[in-house]
């Protein structure tokens, strides 16, 4: 079994490297962006050829929530064309894609799980083209898995919880939104969910949700950082009206997990359990 990890210098990227070598898969290949543009149709064919891989997973996308508003061409052009290539190849090379999405592709605005066939009415350009992708992929290739996600931090790229971390360095308070609702995800663990559905070698295609356990505001996420790792400031719960950003955001997209835990048998680690995990190796 090859596996091909496109985005792979990304943050979950990076944690599937870790995640690999912490099983000794030796047959993982983690191509460079220059030698992986999803964009460039030829790039991508002389890849496939070379590395003919069973399993690709697709962790590359357009990720700037805000900027995407102003920047809505090349936000589609990788969310929804380059997912699109991908998919080409794969059906082309007979490969199975994990392909990972949003929970972005939610509106957000009713207090209840989000299981993988509510509606999808996203907000915001971001949520829109991942959605557009999704769409894109089961069009053309029956052999995939959709994973939706939310709220992805780790050791690895820029994410809320080195923020929160950075920013405490210099500042005695901070505001943190306290009306959106969601799970966060540890990167490694989604890193390892994915690597057992490829070992799993299930045909059970489509879309699944994965988050870490539970349901927390960014403002108890922020608490519990710095709870957890001794950092003392003074945090602000915000309202979202007091807090205008170019995107709008769900209020609550806390994701149902039933169907990938029941399917390939997944334990999913409690959210602040993860958080643990990970600010032990931040400091």
């Amino acid at each position: 079994m090859k596996i091909l990890i496109l985005g792979a210098s990304g943050q979950l990227g990076s944690c599937l490297r870790k995640v690999a070598d912490e099983r000794n898969l030796t047959e993982v290949s983690f191509p460079s962006e220059q030698d992986a543009n999803i964009l460039s149709e030829d790039m991508l064919t002389k890849l496939f050829e070379t590395e003919n891989p069973t399993y690709v997973v697709n962790c590359a996308a357009y990720t700037a929530v805000d900027k995407a508003e102003d920047d809505q061409d090349l936000c589609r052009k990788v969310n929804r064309d380059g997912a699109r290539n991908i998919a080409r190849l794969c059906k082309q090379y007979d490969s199975t894609l994990i392909h990972i999405s949003t929970d972005f592709v939610f509106k957000g605005d009713i207090p209840k799980l989000l299981s993988e066939d509510d509606l999808t009415t996203p907000e915001n350009i971001y949520g829109l083209t991942k959605l557009e992708g999704e769409g894109a992929i089961s069009e053309i290739l029956p052999e995939h898995f959709i994973i939706r996600t939310s709220w992805l931090y780790s050791e690895y790229g820029s994410n809320f919880v080195k923020t929160m971390l950075r920013l405490a360095q210099d500042r005695s308070e901070l505001g943190v939104i306290v009306d959106q609702v969601g799970s966060p995800t540890y990167g490694i663990d989604l890193a390892n969910a994915i690597l057992d559905i490829a070992e799993s070698g299930s045909r059970e295609y489509g879309i699944y949700h994965y988050s870490n356990e539970g349901a927390v505001s960014w403002y108890d996420f922020a608490k519990a950082v710095f709870d957890l790792s001794g950092t003392t400031i003074k945090v602000n719960a915000v309202k979202t009206s007091e807090y205008v950003t170019r995107a709008s955001r769900p209020a609550y997209s806390v994701m149902d997990k039933t169907k990938i835990k029941r399917t390939f048998s997944l334990h999913v680690p409690y959210w602040r359990d993860s958080l643990d995990q990970c600010i032990k190796h931040l400091i």
